[in-house]
């Protein structure tokens, strides 16, 4: 079986076993799942999910949040961890939307990227999910997985990993196939306990086991 005929055949069976898989961080504007995202980094989704609860009740628009003072912030995003540099770069990414683009999130992968705290990751999960662009989100669990199942040979930098599933995934695929990845990444092929491979819909195509 070729890589690419690997790909396929593990799209196919992770969208049987999680249809309707999509981003566990909850937002239903762009520019919030701009800011979750960013609090996501070293934190669990889950906190993240909590955490903004505060926060956009407090600073419910771009606008109030790029008034807001850096510290006031802070005091909100702590539990997520590194919350200064959270806080700053929140701060400074929404006067950049306020007073560039008038309060929106642009649609353009590489004006993405030159917002504070935004990186490659971030930049395709905000493709993918509000703007439904082709998107490949090289989080941990994509790492992780992608290595062990044989689609990539060792690969861990997320963007030498993302140019390498470009190659495999059909554009219409990434953005679903990574969430489902990290459905799977959690309940199943995890990295702090044994990967529960008995109980894995890929075990027969894994090249962790051999096949």
């Amino acid at each position: 079986m070729t890589k690419e005929e690997l790909a396929l055949e593990i799209i196919k069976r992770l969208k049987k076993e999680y249809p309707d898989a999509g981003c566990t961080l909850d937002y239903n504007q762009a520019w919030k799942l701009l800011v979750s995202v960013r609090l996501a980094a070293q934190c669990t989704d889950a906190r993240v999910n909590v955490v903004v609860k505060e926060l956009y009740e407090r600073y419910p628009d771009v606008g109030a949040l790029a008034e807001a003072k850096v510290e006031d912030i802070e005091r909100i995003v702590k539990p997520c961890g590194l919350g200064h540099s959270k806080a700053r770069d929140i701060s400074a990414c929404m006067k950049i939307l306020q007073e560039e683009y008038g309060g929106r999130v642009p649609d353009d992968f590489d004006a993405l990227l030159k917002l504070p705290g935004v990186g490659r990751k971030s930049a395709n999960l905000i493709m993918g999910d509000v703007f439904g662009k082709p998107a490949i989100v090289t989080d941990t669990h994509c790492i992780r997985l992608v290595n062990r199942m044989g689609l990539v040979d060792g690969i861990k930098e997320p963007k030498k990993v993302e140019m390498a599933l470009w190659k495999l995934v059909p554009a219409k695929e990434g953005s679903d196939f990574c969430h489902r990845l990290v459905y799977h990444g959690r309940d199943v092929c995890t990295a702090r306990t044994r990967p529960h491979c008995d109980a894995c819909c890929l075990s027969d195509i894994c090249a962790r086991n051999g096949i």
